[in-house]
């Protein structure tokens, strides 16, 4: 059967596969356009299966919100390039709005759930993964509900931070959040650090201060006021305001009448072992390779 240029470019439109595959699907199906969606579709998965294990540890942060409530996503990719791309862009965003509509944060049950195209998450991530030549992946959702303010803030595309308050308004939530995004705290307050972290840290510093040769109820001044310096460098609540280092982000809430119901901060790729390629090594095991 002839394979016409306006039933590839239709099949090419349908699938976003490329043109030389849309004509070879079309010649394996004789021409019918719904078999060499799926000829196409099942090449897809084994392309997305043989990619599943390349590390994707780029990609972008997206929020989606309504009334009372946000969502925070983190979808990846393998480069920065892709993570630019307007179709991997409208699948993070898909997949982010999607969630929230459904109420899930379980990545492995929204795969199976149905976009707005009728696909569901894993066809259009599969198909996609196909276009753009790189493993894709939707890492992480998170989901903040509150009857008090709710705000988010986004650096670029890499960072993502939404705050709900008890108390304040919008502008000083946004603020907190662009604290956030900016100073990563490790914990909202002192009652958050674990006791283990407390306990490594006023070890370290005691030896440290040991050294110094100075009496012990020397010591014991110099570690406490070492470790409260540490705890405000780690929490929200004792980090100096971004905006305005006279006062810190606790002093600024209190003044407003307003506490932290809850904080989630998603950056792009952090807690993902990177592969470091080392050009030379690879270089020379190729010419001991030939040797």
């Amino acid at each position: 059967m002839s394979i016409s240029a306006s039933m590839v470019k239709e099949l090419r439109e349908r699938t976003g596969a490329g043109m030389m595959e849309c004509k070879k699907a079309l010649v394996e199906a004789n021409g019918d356009i719904d078999a060499a969606a799926e000829i196409l579709r099942k090449s897809g998965q084994a392309k997305a299966d043989k990619k599943a294990s390349r590390v994707a540890a780029d990609g972008r942060i997206v929020i989606a919100t309504e009334y009372g409530k946000a969502l925070i996503a983190e979808v990846n990719s393998e480069t920065d390039f892709v993570a630019k791309d307007e179709n991997f862009v409208a699948f993070a965003e898909a997949v982010a709005a999607l969630a929230l509509a459904s109420g899930t944060t379980d990545v492995a049950a929204l795969a199976g759930e149905k976009l707005a195209d009728g696909r569901t998450v894993e066809e259009a991530r599969t198909e996609l993964i196909q276009k753009v030549g790189e493993n894709i992946g939707v890492r992480r959702i998170e989901t903040v509900a509150a009857d008090g303010v709710i705000a988010s803030y986004s650096h670029g595309a890499r960072i993502g931070v939404v705050i709900a308050l008890d108390g304040g308004d919008e502008d000083l939530a946004r603020d907190v959040a662009m604290h956030v995004a900016a100073m990563n705290p490790q914990y909202v307050s002192e009652a958050d650090v674990p006791a283990e972290t407390l306990e490594s840290e006023r070890r370290i510093l005691t030896e440290q201060a040991q050294d110094s040769g100075k009496p012990a109820e020397i010591i014991e001044k110099m570690v406490t006021g070492r470790v409260n310096k540490f705890l405000k460098e780690i929490t929200l609540l004792g980090q100096p305001f971004v905006k305005d280092d006279s006062l810190t982000v606790g002093k600024l809430l209190d003044g407003a009448g307003a506490s932290i119901a809850a904080c989630v901060r998603f950056e792009v790729g952090e807690g993902i072992e990177k592969k470091e390629d080392n050009f030379v090594e690879e270089v020379m095991a190729q010419v001991k390779g030939t040797g």
